[in-house]
C-alpha cells in the first residue's frame, strides 16, 4: 500500500502562523518534498525537529519527482511544502501532486496560509467572488491584456507582482480598471515590515509614487 502525500501549508512570513496540524504532520512525516531547503530548515529548526528534505524548485520538480514517487509507492508519507504559503497556489508542487494522482497516491491537503486569502480577508469587498490571477505576466502589453480580460467580470481581481514592476502593473490597471477602482496593496504581509494601502486606484499610486517598494507584493483591485 502506497503511502500519503500531504500537501502543506505553511507561514507567508510570520513563522507562528503554522497549524498545530501541520506541524504534527511534518513532525509525522518520512521526508518534505520543499522549494528551498534552506528556507524549511528555517521552520523546522525553529520548532526543533529535522527530516530529509527533497529539493522540488523548478528545473528540479521533475528530477526529484520520480525519487518522491518510489518512497511513496513503497509505503512511505511525504510532506509537500513552498517556502511560504500553499503549494500549487503560485508555488511549485503541481507536477508532483500531478504525477502521485496519476499513480494512485492518497494526497491530504494539511490547509494553511496564503497571502490571496490573508489579503481577501481584509478588503471588505469579496462578497460576490473574486478572480484569483497568480503572478502576472511580465509584458506590459500582456499584462493589460490579462486585466482587461478579468475585469469583464466584474469581481474583485486579487494578484501577486515584483516589488520592481509595481509602479508600471498599478499604472497599467488604472487603465484598464479607472482611477476609482478600490486598490487595497499588501507588502510582507504577517512580517515585521508589515504594510497596506487602500483607497481609490489613483490615490493608491500617488502614495506609492517615487517610494522604493521592498518585499512581497500582494494586490487587490475591485471595479467600480
Amino acid at each position: 500500500m502506497s503511502g500519503t502525500l500531504y500537501v502543506v501549508g505553511t507561514p507567508i512570513g510570520n513563522l507562528g502562523d503554522i497549524t498545530l496540524r501541520a506541524l504534527e504532520t511534518l513532525k509525522a512525516v518520512d521526508g518534505i518534498a520543499c522549494e528551498d531547503t534552506r528556507q524549511t530548515l528555517k521552520l523546522l529548526v525553529r520548532y526543533g525537529f529535522h527530516k530529509p528534505l527533497y529539493t522540488i524548485f523548478g528545473p528540479k520538480e521533475k528530477r526529484e519527482t520520480p525519487r518522491i514517487l518510489r518512497l511513496l509507492e513503497g509505503g512511505k508519507s511525504v510532506a509537500l511544502v513552498t517556502d511560504a504559503g500553499t503549494p500549487g497556489i503560485s508555488d511549485p508542487g503541481n507536477f508532483l501532486v500531478s504525477q502521485a494522482r496519476a499513480q494512485g497516491v492518497r494526497i491530504e491537503p494539511i490547509p494553511g496560509a496564503s497571502a490571496a486569502a490573508a489579503l481577501v480577508s481584509i478588503s471588505g469587498v469579496s462578497q460576490d467572488g473574486f478572480i484569483f490571477l497568480g503572478f502576472l505576466p511580465r509584458k506590459l502589453g500582456k499584462i493589460k491584456r490579462e486585466l482587461k480580460s478579468a475585469s469583464q467580470l466584474e469581481r474583485a481581481v486579487v494578484f501577486y507582482e515584483s516589488p520592481y514592476r509595481t509602479h508600471a502593473t498599478l499604472a497599467a490597471a488604472q487603465e484598464v480598471f479607472g482611477a476609482d477602482a478600490f486598490c487595497l496593496v499588501g507588502r510582507e504581509l504577517t512580517k515585521k515590515f508589515e504594510e497596506t494601502l487602500a483607497g481609490p486606484l489613483s490615490q493608491v499610486i500617488r502614495e506609492l509614487e517615487g517610494r522604493e517598494i521592498l518585499g512581497e507584493v500582494s494586490i487587490l483591485i475591485k471595479p467600480s
